[in-house]
């Protein structure tokens, strides 16, 4: 995206500097060969003097680059950077701005250090909502962090949107900040500067702290897999169904060893689990037919075989036999009802 060339534009900003300004600002922005970046207390053991010494030496010394007669002259670079940065969204995390501009290590330390010393550009540290973020307007930044606020409010704690409903929504609390007709690849960056909202691996949005979106074990890639495929599955095709949609290794005797500790599963059959979400009743047999004559009341034998066949994956004769228990009593019509404690 960028035409000029990075390592060059740098070694002529700092080649009008003192020997220890350049090489207190090549140590902190990892801009020698090897990349790496160096603290203050490494630094300033070094020259024998103190962490804040050092710091102090380098806000001199970008300051005396901007103020430079080489900056005067690389001027077209830097609005160069500005139009990349500006056609990207104007206002992006670090990370996913180094990702667009940087083919490599190196660099992303060149990209840095050239908005650090960039009079275009400022950026605000992360914090407990957003991650660190550069910004060319700072208005724009604004609107696009309370968007990202609302949106989050927006959402229900453990509900999951499809990105393209998700970024929809985020498109309607921006028009009413005022920003809009930006393109989608802009709003998915925006959406990146949030650390409260966050995407599965399948593509689908929601706040991060809920277990649909921050993936960490195999009940979570089991309960996406589930989600995907819409319908039961037995614990053998779940764990298959992990592998296949996520590259994740996942054993069946594991997988049902999960299954069966998450509230978020229901055996409805021999081995078959369905999402509680999907309106399926947790229990055995027994405990389905208990529900449904307490929230319906007296039923014949075959309503309610009909009932539990909702329910669970069954033969009409185990239903049947679970009708003799003592929970459950029959009417004089024919008909069950809960039994009389």
């Amino acid at each position: 995206m960028l035409t000029f060339h990075l390592k060059s534009t740098t070694r002529d900003l700092l080649g009008g500097l003192p020997e220890r300004s350049r090489r207190v600002l090549t140590d902190r922005f990892g801009l020698s060969g090897k990349g790496e970046r160096r603290t203050l207390d490494s630094i300033g053991k070094e020259y024998g003097i103190t962490r804040e010494r050092i710091r102090q030496i380098e806000n001199h010394s970008i300051n005396a680059v901007r103020d430079s007669e080489s900056y005067a002259a690389l001027a077209v670079h830097f609005d160069e950077l500005k139009r990349a940065f500006s056609e990207l969204g104007g206002a992006l995390s670090e990370e996913s701005l180094l990702s667009e501009l940087a083919k490599n290590l190196h660099d992303r330390n060149h990209i840095i250090f050239l908005l650090t010393v960039g009079h275009h550009f400022k950026d605000r540290r992360e914090d407990a909502d957003y991650r660190t973020r550069w910004f060319v307007d700072e208005q724009l930044l604004e609107a696009v962090e309370k968007a990202l606020s609302d949106l989050y409010e927006s959402v229900e704690a453990d509900k999951l949107l499809p990105e393209e409903e998700f970024i929809e929504n985020f498109a309607k609390l921006l028009k009413q900040g005022g920003v809009k007709g930006r393109s989608s690849e802009a709003l998915q960056r925006w959406l990146l500067i949030s650390k409260r909202i966050g995407k599965n691996p399948l593509g689908e949005w929601g706040r991060v702290e809920s277990p649909h979106v921050r993936i960490k074990n195999t009940r979570d890639f089991a309960y996406l897999t589930l989600k995907r495929h819409g319908s039961p599955m037995h614990f053998v095709e779940v764990a298959g169904g992990i592998e296949q949609l996520f590259g994740r290794t996942a054993h069946p005797a594991t997988t049902h060893n999960e299954l069966i500790k998450d509230a978020r599963f229901v055996l409805v059959g021999r081995g078959l689990y369905a999402l509680k979400e999907w309106g399926y009743e947790p229990g055995v047999v027994r405990d389905v037919i208990n529900g449904i004559l307490e929230r319906e009341g007296p039923l014949f034998r075959e309503e309610i075989i009909e009932r539990v066949k909702r329910e669970r994956y069954v033969k009409d004769a185990t239903i049947a036999v679970n009708l003799q228990n003592a929970m459950f009593s029959r009417t004089k019509d024919g008909r069950y009802t809960l039994a009389r404690k």
